[in-house]
C-alpha cells in the first residue's frame, strides 16, 4: 500500500486519547459514558449548573437520566474553554436549534484541525442547511462528520449492546489508508465490548435519516394514541422509509445509508418505543391531548416537532413527495384535526411500490367520498 504519510508531506494524526462532549442532555451523557467504557479521558460540557453538579459529585445525571449510574471519573465542566482545551475530537451534541451558536462559541476555543462529530439531528429552519453544513460555515477548517443510529441513551450507559454510524467524508489519502481516517480513529476511540460504531462516508444520508425518521416517529405515536394497532404503526415505518430513501437520494446520498443502522435501525427503534420523545409526543397526541399538557405540561424539546417543517420545507425545495412528514406538519403546525388529516392520507392514491413501474391509481375510498 502506498504510504499517505509520504503523499502528504506529514505525520499521521495520533490516536485519540481525549473527548470533549459539548451538551450534557441524555445523549450526550450517554456518550461522555460510552467513551469512559472505551478508556478515554473525557470532558462533558453542560450549561446548567444544577446538572454539571450532579454528574461530578454524585456520578448521576437527575435532569435527564434519573437513577442512571454515570462513570465515576467522568468529568463535568459549565466552564467551555477548559472543555475543549486539549480535546483530540469534539462531540457536539447540544439540540439542532443550538448547533450554530454552540459551533460559534467554540470557535475561539477548538485547536486547529480537531475533528467535530455532530450529533444533532435536524435541519435549520429557513437556510435548509444539514447540521454538518452548520458546522462548516462556523468551524472552517475542521473536520466535520456527524454520529447517528438506534440509540436510547439509558441503555448504553448500562451497557446494552449499541451500536451506531460515524461518517466523514473519506479523502483521497483515507480511501488509500482507511485507518487514519477520522471516522475510523473515532471508531477505533469510542468502541468498546458493548458499543460498535459502522464506517461510512455517506454523511448526508447518514443526516437526512437522522432528521426524518423523528418526524415518522411522530406519526406512528400520534396513531398508536389515537388507538391504531400494529399494522398501522408497520406500514407507516414503511411508507416512511420511503420517504426518507427519496430524499437521501435527491442529496446525493446512498439507498445502503437508508437500510443501515442511521437509516432503518434508527427508524424501527424510534417508532416502536415511548422511551423516544418524539414517538412520546405523538402518543400523547393522538389520545387527544393539547400540546401544552403533553409531558406533564414540562418544556420538553422534541427534535421532530420543530423539524417536522424543515423537513417538509427541504422535500418541497426539492421536489420529493413526502406525504407522512407533510401529515405531521399539518397536525403539529397548522392545527389539522388528527383523524381527518390521517385518513385523507390512507385515500391518496396508491402508487406501484418499486418507483421504475411509475404510476398511482386512486384509492377507492377517495372515489367514494367524491361521489358522495
Amino acid at each position: 500500500m502506498i504510504n499517505p504519510t509520504t503523499l502528504k508531506g506529514g505525520s499521521l494524526p495520533a490516536e485519540i486519547s481525549t473527548v470533549a462532549v459539548i451538551g450534557a442532555g441524555s445523549w450526550g451523557t450517554a456518550l461522555a459514558a460510552l467513551a469512559c467504557h472505551a478508556g478515554r479521558s473525557v470532558r462533558l460540557w453542560g450549561r446548567d449548573a444544577g446538572v454539571i453538579e450532579a454528574i461530578a459529585e454524585r456520578s448521576e445525571n437527575p435532569a435527564y437520566l434519573e437513577g442512571v449510574r454515570l462513570p465515576d471519573r467522568m468529568s463535568a465542566t459549565t466552564d467551555l474553554p477548559a472543555a475543549l482545551h486539549g480535546a483530540d475530537v469534539v462531540l457536539l451534541v447540544v439540540p439542532s436549534v443550538a448547533v450554530r451558536e454552540a459551533c460559534a462559541a467554540m470557535a475561539p476555543h477548538l485547536a486547529p484541525g480537531v475533528p467535530v462529530a455532530v450529533c444533532a439531528k435536524g435541519i435549520e429552519e429557513g437556510s435548509g442547511l444539514l447540521m454538518t453544513q452548520i458546522a462548516e460555515e462556523e468551524l472552517p477548517g475542521h473536520p466535520i462528520g456527524v454520529l447517528s443510529g438506534p440509540t436510547f441513551a439509558a441503555e448504553a450507559i448500562e451497557r446494552h449492546p449499541t451500536a451506531a454510524t460515524i461518517a466523514f467524508p473519506f479523502s483521497h489519502y483515507d480511501r488509500l489508508d482507511p485507518s487514519q481516517s477520522v471516522a475510523v480513529r473515532l471508531s477505533r476511540a469510542l468502541g468498546s465490548q458493548t458499543f460498535r460504531t459502522h464506517i461510512s462516508d455517506d454523511v448526508a444520508g447518514v443526516e437526512i435519516c437522522g432528521a426524518v425518521k423523528n418526524v415518522i416517529a411522530l406519526a406512528c405515536g400520534m396513531m398508536a394514541g389515537a388507538g391504531y394497532a400494529e399494522n398501522t404503526r408497520a406500514a407507516l415505518i414503511t411508507l416512511g422509509l420511503a420517504e426518507m430513501r427519496r430524499l437521501v437520494s435527491a442529496l446525493g446520498g446512498r439507498d445502503e445509508t437508508v437500510m443501515g443502522l442511521a437509516g432503518l435501525g434508527d427508524l424501527s427503534l424510534t417508532c416502536s418505543s415511548t422511551t423516544s420523545r418524539n414517538m412520546s409526543l405523538g402518543h400523547q397526541l393522538g389520545q387527544g391531548l393539547a400540546r401544552a399538557e403533553c409531558f406533564e405540561g414540562r418544556p420538553v424539546v422534541v427534535e421532530g416537532e420543530h423539524n417536522a417543517i424543515n423537513v417538509c420545507a427541504l422535500a418541497e425545495r426539492l421536489g420529493v413527495q413526502m406525504p407522512v412528514a407533510t401529515a405531521v406538519r399539518d397536525i403539529l403546525h397548522a392545527d389539522a384535526d388528527l383523524p381527518a388529516t390521517f385518513a385523507a392520507l390512507w385515500a391518496q392514491p396508491q402508487w406501484a411500490e418499486p418507483d421504475a413501474m411509475d404510476f398511482a391509481v386512486a384509492h377507492p375510498a377517495a372515489l367514494t367520498t367524491a361521489a358522495e
